[in-house]
C-alpha cells in the first residue's frame, strides 16, 4: 500500500530521492578524499608551484642585477652566483621528491 505525504509524492517516490540525493553526495566525498590521498600528485603541485617562485625570484633578481650592473659592475658576479645557487637549488629538491 502506498502512503502518500500530502504533497502528491509516495513514501516510497521520497525515500528514492534520498537515496539519490545521498549517492551523489557519497560521491563528491569519494572523489575528494582520492585527491588528497594522491600523494604524488599533490608533491607535483607542490613541486610546481616551488619551481614557479624560484623562476620569478630568479628572473626579479636578474632584474635587479641588471640595474646593479649599470650603476656598479662588482655586485654582478654576487647576485648571477646567488641566482645560480636558486637554480641548482631547486634542481636538487625537485629531484630528490621525484
Amino acid at each position: 500500500m502506498m502512503e502518500h505525504n500530502g504533497h502528491g509524492e509516495t513514501d516510497t517516490e521520497l525515500l528514492r530521492a534520498e537515496i539519490r540525493r545521498t549517492r551523489a553526495e557519497l560521491g563528491d566525498t569519494v572523489q575528494a578524499l582520492a585527491a588528497k590521498a594522491d600523494v604524488k600528485a599533490r608533491v607535483r603541485a607542490s613541486a610546481t608551484q616551488t619551481r614557479e617562485r624560484v623562476l620569478e625570484s630568479a628572473v626579479h633578481t636578474r632584474e635587479r642585477a641588471g640595474a646593479a650592473v649599470r650603476g656598479n659592475p662588482v655586485p654582478w658576479a654576487a647576485l648571477a652566483a646567488g641566482a645560480a645557487a636558486a637554480i641548482i637549488l631547486l634542481m636538487v629538491i625537485q629531484r630528490r621528491r621525484s
